[in-house]
């Protein structure tokens, strides 16, 4: 059963789309993540053109973070103060973000821009989780966890001014520091079509030093916001939403996302972070080689009457 996009002009099978909002659902549950690193790939992958993807995608997230916080929200593992923090600077980032993006449609080179900021900051990100976690699990097995570590240690980044107190994070830091975070993964949002996730929960955990069951669900609490700011802009100024393509994908998102919290709350931190760091390579090796290996038919033409010269 095919349905028509009308903003990506082609047809897909509805139960693909379906079950692709599900799959990214439950990750969203198990992680903290918009899902958007894998979906935006993936709709790259069945055709859907990547300016499509990546304003259609930043919509899906909403839903499926909704859906997130509210199963992490009944838990009390949502800090609301820092999320509000990382909102203020996540807003002003996405904002900036989608200008940048209709600057670079503008020029040609967004389709370029797209697939490489996914190598390298899935590339970088994936490795750093994927070492962290493996040390992390070694620790375990040698019964050495958590003898001699701090829940959080301190850094230069922590003395900075304007300090504020996040209890339910166990903080005393300058907001600076999550103002910063916020920013960066606002800009993420509107160029990659990504939630931001992938980058939020490491920095959350390291950076930030907030405790790993507090993380998952202030993640999706700021994501909301920001993947709100950057549909809307996105619709607004780039005409790059295909509502279609969001309500089949938001359909199945938020059905996975109550599978995915309920899988997660079983699963040690490490191996959370772990299987993130292995999704978030795979996906970042597999653009990777479309942008390198030639196609097989390296010239190919095609008009919109069918015939090909």
């Amino acid at each position: 059963m095919h349905v028509y996009l009308p903003i990506a002009e082609m047809s897909v099978n509805i139960f693909l789309i379906l079950g692709m909002g599900v799959g990214v659902g439950v990750l969203s549950g198990i992680f903290g993540v918009g899902g958007g690193f894998l979906l935006t790939p993936l709709l790259f992958f069945i055709g859907v053109p990547s300016p499509v993807a990546v304003g259609t995608q930043a919509g899906q997230i909403v839903a499926t973070s909704v859906s997130g916080v509210m199963a992490h929200w009944r838990r009390g593992n949502v800090d609301f103060k820092m999320g509000t923090v990382l909102l203020i600077g996540g807003i002003v980032g996405s904002t900036f973000g989608v200008w940048l993006f209709a600057l670079l449609r503008t020029l040609g080179q967004i389709d370029l821009v797209i697939k490489l900021s996914y190598v390298i900051f899935l590339g970088v990100i994936g490795a750093l989780m994927l070492i962290e976690s493996i040390k992390a699990m070694m620790r375990t097995k040698s019964g050495k966890a958590g003898t001699g570590r701090k829940l959080h240690e301190h850094n230069w980044l922590h003395g900075l001014p304007f300090k504020m107190r996040f209890r339910r994070s166990q903080l005393y830091i300058s907001a600076f520091l999550p103002l910063a975070i916020g920013f960066l993964v606002g800009v993420l949002s509107a160029i990659m079509g990504v939630g931001g996730g992938f980058v939020m929960v490491p920095a959350m955990i390291y950076l930030l030093g907030m405790p790993t069951s507090v993380v998952v669900g202030t993640s999706l609490f700021q994501i909301i916001f920001v993947a709100a700011n950057a549909t809307f802009l996105q619709s607004y100024l780039n005409q790059t939403v295909d509502i279609v393509l969001a309500l089949l994908l938001l359909i199945g998102s938020v059905i996975g996302a109550q599978f995915g919290t309920r899988l997660g709350a079983k699963l040690r931190g490490e191996h959370l972070r772990g299987l993130l760091a292995a999704m978030v390579l795979a996906v970042g090796i597999k653009i990777m080689l479309d942008l390198i290996i030639p196609p097989s038919d390296i010239y190919s033409l095609s008009f919109s009457s069918g015939v090909g010269h």
